[in-house]
C-alpha cells in the first residue's frame, strides 16, 4: 500500500566535551574549614546497599571506569579521610560492559557517543559463572528492586535462566542462598547507604506501562520490603544515609523521542515527499472511517510541511476492530484488506504530547515490527513501518493514565523513605527535589559546572537517558555527602564535579 522509506536518525546531538583525566583525587579540605571529622558518624566499616546506580552503570553497560566512579566509591573515598577502612567493589573484567552466561551474551556493551549512541567494538568478557570471592562493600546490583535485597537465592547462578536471580548478583554472593542484606550485615558494618526503590517503578515504565512485561511494585510490598531493610540495617544504633525517588518519567530516557517524530524528511523517499502518497492510501481511508464510528479525533490527515505524530497503539480506547472492518468494506474495500486493517488500528491513534515515547522506541521507528524486538509482527507486508502505517505497541509508549500510576507509585513509595529516615533518624538525601530541579531551565550548578537533564548536552545522564554520567555520579556523592554532614556533624567536603568525565570515550 505505500512504499518504503530510507528512515533517518532519531538522535543527531552535539557531543559536549569530556574532560580525559583518567585518575580523580580526592579532595581533601573540609567543608568549613576546620579540622576534618566524621562527626557522631562512623565510617569504619561503610557497606553500599541498592541498585544499578549504587553499581556505578551508566551508558546501558556496567564496566570498571563506571563503577570506579560509583557514588558509593566516591564516599568510601571520602570517609577514609575520617577514619573509613578498606571498600571493596565486585569489579566487571572490563571496560566493554555487558556479560556472558555460559560464554553466550545476556547483556550487551557499554554505548559511547558518535553522533549518536551506539554501542563499542568488542564482546563482553565478564562472565556471570566464574564467581568472585571474598566480601564485598558495594552491594549495589543493577536491576534489583526493593524486596530482591531481602529475597534468598537472589544471587544463585542457576537461578539466573529461570530469571529467579540476579546475574550481576550471582557473580559474587557470598552464596546460592543468602541474601543481598545478609552479606552486608555478615560485614559487621558501623555505616551504611541505601538507595532503592527506582526499579520498582523503572521497569514498569521503560516497558511503556506493561505489567506483562515488568510490573509496578505494589506499595504495600514496596512499604513491607524498605521498612525490613530499614529495621534491620540500623540494629544496634547503626547511622546511615538514605535517598528517596525522583519521578521517573523525568528522566530524560522518556524525553528524547517527541510525539511528532515524523518530520517532512522522514516521510520522504530520494527526495521525493510520501505523504499525499499516505494520505491517499492510508490516512485518509482510517480518517474518514474513524471519523464515521464518531472517533475523528483519532487518526487525521498527515500535514504537508510540518512535523506529524507518530501511530501508536492505545489500549484504553474502546476496540473498533470489526467497526472499522464494516466501513471500510462499506467504503468499498475488499474484505480481506479491511479485516487486516481493522485488526491493525482498532485502537490506534496518533501521538499526542502528553505521551511519552520510550527511548528504546528510537531504534524500532520505521521498522518492519517482530515479535522478537516488538511483541507483534504485522499481518501486513504494506502495513509494516512502526509508528508510521503500523501503531508504536505499548511497550515503546507511556499514555497519560500511566504517567499518572507511576507518579501515584512514587509518591507512595517517598512517603515510607521519608518516614523511615524522621523514624530512625537517618540522614536523606531528597532526590525527589534534585531531579525537579534539574528539570528546570536553570538545572542544578555545582562547583561553578551547571547540570541539567537534558539528553547528552545536560551533563548530568549517561546514553542511556537513565544512569548518571561520570560527573552526574560526582554529584550525587556531593549530595549524599551534604546530607551526612547535616545530619552527623561531619564537615567533609566532597569532590570537584569538573574533575569528572561528562561522557566516557570510545577508548578507556
Amino acid at each position: 500500500m505505500v512504499q518504503k522509506f530510507k528512515w533517518l536518525l532519531l538522535v543527531s546531538l552535539t557531543f559536549m566535551a569530556c574532560n580525559s583525566d583518567d585518575d580523580v583525587a580526592p579532595v581533601v579540605e573540609s567543608s568549613d574549614g576546620k579540622a576534618l571529622t566524621a562527626g557522631s558518624a562512623d565510617f569504619s566499616k561503610y557497606v553500599a546497599l541498592g541498585d544499578s546506580f549504587a553499581a556505578g552503570f551508566s551508558d546501558n553497560a556496567l564496566f570498571v571506569k563506571g563503577q570506579e566512579g560509583a557514588y558509593p566509591n566516591i564516599l568510601a573515598q571520602q570517609f577514609a579521610l575520617v577514619g573509613g577502612g578498606e571498600f571493596k567493589t565486585p569489579f566487571a573484567n572490563d571496560n566493554i560492559g555487558g556479560l556472558l552466561l555460559g560464554g553466550n551474551v545476556i547483556a550487551g556493551p557499554r554505548l559511547y557517543f558518535n553522533n549518536t549512541p551506539i554501542p563499542v567494538d568488542g564482546k563482553p568478557t565478564t562472565e556471570v559463572t566464574a564467581h568472585l570471592s571474598g566480601t564485598f562493600n558495594n552491594l549495589g546490583v543493577p536491576g534489583a528492586k526493593s524486596f530482591h535485597l531481602l529475597a534468598p537465592g537472589y544471587g544463585n547462578a542457576a537461578g539466573v535462566v529461570t530469571g529467579t536471580a540476579n546475574p550481576y548478583f550471582a557473580r559474587f554472593s557470598s552464596s546460592a542462598t543468602t541474601t543481598v542484606l545478609a552479606d552486608a550485615l555478615s560485614q559487621n558494618p558501623t555505616f551504611f547507604s541505601l538507595w532503592i526503590g527506582g526499579n520498582d517503578e523503572l521497569g514498569y515504565a521503560t516497558a511503556g506501562g506493561d505489567p506483562a512485561v515488568n510490573p509496578l511494585t505494589p506499595p504495600a510490598t514496596f512499604e513491607a520490603a524498605y521498612k525490613g531493610l530499614v529495621a534491620q540495617l540500623v540494629a544496634g544504633g547503626r547511622k546511615g544515609v538514605i535517598a528517596n525517588l525522583p519521578n521517573i518519567t523525568t528522566l530524560p530516557h522518556f524525553h528524547v523521542i517527541a510525539y511528532n517524530q515524523l518530520t517532512q524528511a522522514n516521510l520522504s523517499s530520494n527526495g521525493v515527499s510520501l505523504v499525499n502518497t499516505l494520505n491517499a492510501q492510508l490516512y485518509g481511508p482510517l480518517s474518514n472511517a474513524l471519523a464515521f464510528l464518531g472517533q475523528g479525533s483519532r487518526i487525521k490527515l498527515l500535514s504537508t510541511t510540518g512535523n506529524n505524530p507518530l501511530l501508536i497503539v492505545d489500549e484504553t480506547l474502546p476496540d473498533l476492530s470489526a467497526n472499522l472492518k464494516a466501513v471500510l468494506m462499506g467504503g468499498g474495500l475488499d474484505a480481506t484488506t479491511a479485516t487486516v486493517m481493522g485488526q491493525i488500528f482498532g485502537r490506534a491513534r496518533q501521538a499526542l504530547p502528553t505521551d511519552l515515547i520510550v527511548l528504546g522506541a528510537s531504534s524500532r521507528i520505521g521498522q518492519v515490527p517482530t515479535v522478537a524486538a516488538d511483541g507483534i509482527a504485522s499481518p501486513s507486508p504494506t502495513l509494516s513501518q512502526l509508528g508510521v502505517t503500523f501503531p508504536l505497541p505499548d511497550r515503546y509508549v507511556l499514555l497519560p493514565s500511566e504517567v499518572a500510576e507511576i507518579e501515584a507509585a512514587t509518591t507512595a513509595y517517598n512517603l515510607v523513605i521519608n518516614a523511615a529516615a524522621e523514624a530512625n533518624g537517618l540522614a536523606i538525601v531528597d532526590a525527589k527535589k534534585i531531579m525537579d530541579d534539574l528539570n528546570t531551565s536553570s538545572g542544578i550548578t555545582m562547583n561553578n559546572f551547571t547540570l541539567k537533564a537534558t539528553f547528552v548536552t545536560g551533563g548530568m545522564f549517561s546514553l542511556d537517558g537513565v544512569h548518571p554520567s561520570p560527573r552526574g555520579y560526582a554529584f550525587i556523592a556531593n549530595k549524599f555527602i551534604q546530607a551526612i554532614n547535616a545530619k552527623y556533624g561531619s564537615n567533609l567536603k566532597g569532590v570537584d564535579i569538573g574533575s569528572y568525565q561528562v561522557l566516557f570515550s570510545k577508548q578507556l
